[in-house]
């Protein structure tokens, strides 16, 4: 017991002195054990004692607070005695109390070294109503039950509930025996209204019913899933003793521990990991020599490789992606642009689906390069996988696994490879895919490239479904031709152009040069090239819509000073542009419209290649003959049609053209297109072979800075063709001057550079007539057999 001190100033009646509790709320009519420890506490406890008074017990809203104010403590008390009490070794009390009746703190005051509270007395109903008993007697049937429940309870709480007749102190008795928060107790102490009260209590109680249902069910399946569990160990062990005695270990014991913990570790869906196990079983009842064994074994070798489990999301910074693209690729600012927003999407809306993005240009523009970069500026792996020349739907959905050396396809080979479900899986060269009697790998491909089906794309040797959604595609191609149409429905195009001979130069000097240094073994202060001798080289000695083949040339400069190196003749080499033909050799590309223009019957023209724009020279020539039309150097069908056009077309207008009537009687024209051995087609060459015609039968030449395209119609009328900025820039390298262009091809050249549109002088057709005008030089003829176009 502790020793009571005195003090000489009593209380007045409303005001009480005052233990605030951390975690403990006392209801009206009921014993708890309390501890004090803090010194106004028990200097409150020890007046209480001395004077043999009541004191006010509160709940802390912040049990962290050591000296509670009144907006500190909750407004809705319990007044108590203290029924008994002892003193602890650490200076603290520990006391039972009995709520009294609840009370409401006016103010408070701190006198003689603790708290006192002045207070008001809540009085509780005395005539309970119809409402409140009924409550009360179904919170008598829910607390009888939660006391058989709950594990600890004395029995003789079952008889108290039942003998407690006032629906108030039911509700508070049942509220302190339920375990719940001190917050909710406080709630409950604060709902004065009987009725109220009763309700939240049933609720409460209702609910830690059921949870203590659920609870005794699962510990009872909990029971018989491990009684489960002993018995199959038991019958496991049995079973290995006889295999052992009889001989028959397969002494796979490891094997199976190890792909065990595997598959956990690989975290499947539930439905795989079923199937997985299942097949684990069947392995561990297994010899080592059986002829299953093996494949089985490498079956869930496979399975617990891949990556199975949902990725985390991850912070995509949108400016540090940006600075990304540009620190590894000059130009291509459309194409950078559209990766920012795709990238800007996915951080906004990460479970969304993501498009299917097609890189589409020529060889070495930077198709692959970019991929890299992305995966790169979101942080995520990237992996490649190529289709080129794939020509089996196995090679995409993979082998059945009964084949022997079966394998999965290469999506998931990839995704094994990538260690990770959200990687960044390049399709390389998707557009070389081809059909055959094993199938069209391209139909295997739909269900790769659908967001709506990827989700649960099924790979023959897996024989289980895989989620492909959170993969981000991109697939490269030089043509779009060649992909069939549903694939390429289910992509986003994006367009890489060909470079200009300026961003050539700033690539070179930014990327190449350094690169190929590196590679070459050379220091900054070994190898120098200067700016124009890369210019020279970009300009005569390649010709490509890339800079692939400007990467090998430099690096044939760059092991030449090497060699120099090496061998100790020199330290230090600036490479200029006389040294080029010592190191590179004569000059590779010329510029053919010098060689050819300016001659009658030939005709520059301007074509779309897989690699690129490229200028295209079209010949003709008349002989004696019977009125033929003769067509050689590789062309196609469409190609054929447009010359026999250009021809009918000349033939029609040969009055405006003043040619006489008969002299496409007794004449063949052969019209021939150099580089025979390259395959041609397309109907952009229409106006080129008309104003070749043009020129032959008028004796005049075709100015030799001036290049066309554009297809003809039998009115005369010039129509639209693509590849407008591949061949606006295939002209600028050629040395042309002036373009000439289908007047409703106008919209497409925003898409050339500003430097390329400021070099070059563009005539813009609607009709044939322009195409003469712009193209053909005036000439006077002296034979009187020659015929002039006036």
């Amino acid at each position: 017991m502790i020793e009571a001190k005195t003090h000489p100033v009593p209380l007045p009646d409303d005001v009480v002195a005052l233990v605030p509790m951390r975690n403990v709320v006392l209801f009206p009519h009921l014993l708890m054990p309390i501890t004090v420890g803090r010194p106004k506490s028990v200097a409150a406890l020890e007046h209480a004692l001395t004077h043999k008074t009541v004191l006010a017990i509160s709940l802390q809203k912040d049990p962290q607070d050591d000296d509670p104010g009144l907006d500190g403590l909750c407004s809705i008390g319990t007044l108590a005695s203290i029924v008994q009490h002892r003193a602890g070794e650490d200076g603290q009390i520990h006391a039972v109390c009995q709520g009294l009746q609840r009370v409401r703190l006016l103010a408070l005051q701190s006198e003689q070294g603790f708290l006192t509270a002045r207070i008001e007395r809540i009085d509780e109903p005395s005539n309970p109503t119809t409402e409140s008993q009924a409550l009360a007697l179904q919170l008598r049937e829910r607390g009888v039950e939660i006391l058989s429940m709950m594990p600890g309870m004395p029995a003789e709480l079952a008889h108290v509930l039942q003998a407690t007749r006032s629906p108030s102190q039911l509700a508070d008795l049942a509220a302190s025996l339920v375990d719940i928060e001190p917050a909710e107790k406080q709630m409950l102490l604060e709902t004065l209204a009987t009725e109220l009260r009763l309700t939240k209590v049933l609720q409460i109680v209702g609910q830690r019913l059921e949870v203590l249902r659920l609870s005794r069910e699962i510990g009872a399946r909990t029971k018989e899933h491990i009684d489960d569990r002993q018995r199959r160990y038991l019958l496991q062990e049995q079973l290995k003793t006889i295999k052992k005695e009889l001989g028959e270990d397969g002494g796979n014991a490891q094997e199976i521990a190890r792909i065990d913990t595997a598959i956990t570790a690989a975290k499947m869906p539930p439905e795989v990991d079923a199937q997985v196990r299942k097949e684990l079983h069947r392995l561990e009842r297994m010899q080592d020599a059986a002829g299953e064994y093996s494949m089985l074994s490498t079956w869930l070798d496979w399975m617990t490789e891949l990556p199975w489990a949902t990725p985390e999301a991850l912070s995509i910074d949108i400016g540090a992606a940006r600075s990304t693209l540009e620190a590894e690729h000059f130009g291509l600012d459309r194409v950078k642009r559209r990766i920012v927003e795709f990238l800007a999407v996915k951080k906004l809306n990460p479970q969304g689906r993501a498009p299917i993005l097609c890189f589409v240009g020529p060889p070495g523009v930077g198709k692959t390069s970019l991929g890299q970069s992305v995966a790169r500026a979101i942080g995520r792996p990237f992996v490649r996988v190529s289709l080129g020349g794939v020509h089996d739907e196995a090679e995409i959905r993979g082998h059945r696994r009964t084949y022997i050396g079966a394998m999965p396809g290469n999506i998931l080979q990839g995704l094994r490879k990538a260690g990770a479900r959200d990687a960044v899986m390049m399709l390389d060269e998707v557009d070389k895919m081809a059909a055959s009697l094993r199938g069209d790998p391209s139909a295997a491909l739909l269900e790769v490239l659908d967001p709506e089906q990827n989700s649960s794309f099924r790979d023959n040797y897996l024989g289980l479904p895989f989620d492909l959604s959170r993969i981000l595609f991109i697939a490269t191609a030089n043509v779009l031709d060649n992909i069939p149409a549903p694939v390429r429905d289910r992509m986003e195009v994006i367009d890489l152009p060909s470079y200009t001979l300026e961003e050539k130069l700033q690539i070179a000097r930014r990327y190449l040069v350094r690169r190929q240094r590196e590679h070459n073994g050379l220091r900054e202060d070994q190898c120098e090239i200067g700016e124009p001798a890369l210019r020279a080289i970009a300009a005569t000695y390649t010709r490509e819509a890339g800079v692939r083949q400007l990467e090998r040339e430099i690096g044939r400069v760059m092991r030449a000073v090497a060699l120099q190196v090496a061998e100790g003749t020199t330290t230090r080499v600036r490479v200029e542009e006389d040294d080029l033909e010592s190191l590179l050799g004569p000059a590779t590309a010329e510029h053919e419209v010098a060689l050819r223009s300016g001659q009658i019957g030939v005709a520059t023209g301007l074509a779309w290649t897989p690699m690129g724009g490229d200028i295209l020279f079209i010949e003709a020539m008349r002989v004696a003959g019977s009125g033929r039309l003769i067509l050689t150097g590789q062309l196609g069908d469409v190609m054929k049609e447009s010359a026999q056009a250009a021809l009918t077309l000349v033939k029609s207008q040969a009055t405006s053209l003043n040619l006489a009537a008969d002299l496409f009687e007794h004449v063949d024209v052969h019209l021939h297109v150099p580089a025979g051995a390259i395959p041609k087609d397309g109907p952009s060459a229409g106006v080129a072979m008309f104003v070749a015609l043009a020129s032959l039968f008028g004796d005049r030449p075709v100015r030799h800075d001036v290049a066309m395209t554009g297809e003809i119609s039998l009115r005369g009328l010039v129509l639209p063709v693509g590849g407008i900025k591949e061949k606006v820039l295939a002209a600028q390298r050629a040395g042309v001057t002036t373009v000439l262009l289908p007047a409703r091809n106008r919209k497409d050249l925003h898409e050339v550079p500003t430097s390329t549109r400021q070099a070059l002088r563009f005539v813009w057709l609607d009709h044939v007539d322009g195409a003469i005008e712009a193209a053909l030089e005036r000439r006077k003829y002296r034979g009187a057999s020659d015929f002039s176009l006036i």
